[in-house]
């Protein structure tokens, strides 16, 4: 049954490979966003991930998002459902398949510790977000625990105050029929991509849950502000949801 689960879910990443190849390039904005909702889905639902969006603040459609990181399962929730242009990390692209996935579909990859790179990229996250689009990131940096956030780094919350719009916080947990945390998506220590996956096909379902939290006035800001702002309210949202 693994296997059979594993096979799927590879024919339908490659797919997506496909797609982003020989379509998005041909493909109006909002055709990218449609696929990419569905495509998510689709790639969750192999996975026996169901996706709720809880109750609360409006989600955006021009706002950079920022959301606490559990799992490589977090952008496909969030693009599930709200379809974003995502900066990451640049181990992810190391991910088999995913990794090139993600790149193809437009993730922008951040090198830790590489400050040229990242003036680049921060002109470059201005001036999509000045263009309308939606953009997230995850300010922890890493994968945390359910249930914990970790510090959040600031510096890109600055593109927010230069792009004149708002910050947004997503909070994501996952969480299995009982309600309870889903450990089987925890996503740290040592733990491998290949390893997550395998325990997240050989696991209970799984559920995810996406709750958009109030935005966050960027203008007059300081980026520390609005990076404590959003993980204090990031925090307070997991706390009431344990």
């Amino acid at each position: 049954m693994r296997s059979l689960r594993l096979a799927r879910v590879m024919v339908h990443l490659l797919a997506g490979l496909a797609t982003c190849a020989l379509v998005f390039p041909l493909a109006s904005g909002a055709t990218r966003e449609r696929l990419t909702r569905r495509w998510s889905r689709k790639l969750l639902g192999l996975c026996r991930v169901s996706v709720e969006q809880v109750d609360g603040a409006p989600a955006l459609a021009h706002a950079l998002i920022v959301a606490n990181h559990v799992s490589w399962l977090d952008i496909f929730v969030i693009n599930a459902l709200h379809p974003c242009r995502f900066v990451a990390k640049a181990e992810i692209r190391a991910w088999p398949v995913l990794g090139w996935l993600a790149a193809a579909a437009g993730t922008v990859f951040i090198a830790r510790g590489n400050r040229r790179e990242l003036r680049h990229i921060f002109k470059g996250l201005v001036t999509v977000l000045q263009e309308g689009q939606r953009v997230a990131f995850f300010p922890e940096g890493t994968t945390s625990m359910q249930g914990e956030v970790l510090p959040f780094h600031a510096n890109l919350f600055e593109a927010a105050i230069d792009a004149k719009v708002a910050v947004q916080p997503y909070a994501l947990s996952y969480v299995d029929a009982r309600g309870n945390f889903h450990r089987s998506v925890d996503y740290t220590g040592d733990t491998t991509f290949v390893d997550s996956l395998f325990a997240i096909l050989e696991g209970e379902p799984v559920i995810a849950r996406l709750l958009p939290l109030a935005p966050i006035e960027a203008l007059g800001a300081h980026r520390r502000e609005l990076a404590q702002a959003a993980q204090d309210a990031v925090g307070a949202a997991l706390r009431r949801d344990t």
